[in-house]
């Protein structure tokens, strides 16, 4: 199995000095990030749509094999709430596509307050091409009912498994890939993951997916740098269960 491990996003200052070195430019940050990690979650995507200059820029600095994961907009998701979802599907891939071969898995997360809508899902979910792959992080239980996971099925889409200090998500593989998400964590540091909470992480990853599959994992708990710690953790971990993480090369 090829775990994909990496955060969601890389722009962060409260990582200089930790993750960056103090005195690198801030225009020099991918690049150190590329370095230790082979995907990366695109947060900036949720709240903007980048010129396909910038898309086509990111698929220049990256290097061979690495892979964005693209957060689709908030327009299709918390505004459109999946109504009419064809123009926001075609204006994202539009500049998500300048990526090439380092596109990686689209992601759609859900309103904490939207109540199932399985029609729309499903009508969303047919706006992309089959090529792309596209995951679901739904935030209320009342979304995992067997309707819902038969549209994801249908789709071949993942259902985002997503760990917010303990496991609320169903641990269902939708798809032959998976996406895992983690949020924050129960260790004492605030925010951060615990060695056996990830190793059960590990665990579970390898017991839900074939040994052929891809799955994606970033973690968002970027505060005190815990998202960067984590990602590596998880990967030693992995790679003891016979998993094969992607490199996350921390200092």
């Amino acid at each position: 199995m090829s775990l994909w491990i990496g955060t969601s996003g890389w722009q962060y200052q409260h990582w200089r000095g930790d993750f960056y070195p103090p005195g690198l430019p801030t225009d020099r940050w991918f690049d150190r990030y590329a370095e230790a990690f082979a995907t990366v979650e695109l947060n900036v995507t949720f709240y903007r749509q980048p010129r396909p200059a910038v898309f086509e820029g990111w698929a220049r600095r990256a290097p061979d094999g690495f892979l964005f994961a693209v957060k689709a907009s908030r327009f299709l998701t918390h505004v459109r709430r999946l109504r009419e979802p064809r123009d926001s599907v075609d204006r994202l891939l539009e500049g998500a596509t300048r990526l090439g071969p380092h596109l990686g898995p689209v992601l759609l997360q859900l309103p904490p307050d939207m109540a199932p809508e399985p029609d729309r899902l499903d009508e969303t979910l047919a706006a992309f091409p089959p090529a792309i792959r596209v995951a679901v992080e739904a935030r209320q239980a009342a979304w995992f009912t067997p309707r819902i996971r038969a549209i994801l099925e249908r789709h071949r889409a993942a259902l985002c498994l997503a760990d917010r200090r303990g496991l609320l998500t169903p641990p269902w593989a939708t798809a032959p890939w998976g996406y895992v998400r983690f949020h924050a964590g129960r260790a004492a540091t605030p925010g951060c993951y615990g060695r056996t909470s990830l190793d059960s992480w590990a665990r579970r990853i390898a017991q839900l997916w074939p040994r052929h599959a891809d799955v994606y994992a970033y973690f968002n708990n970027d505060g005190f740098g815990c998202a960067v710690r984590d990602a590596a953790t998880l990967a030693r971990l992995a790679a003891r269960r016979g998993l094969r993480p992607t490199r996350t090369t921390v200092d």
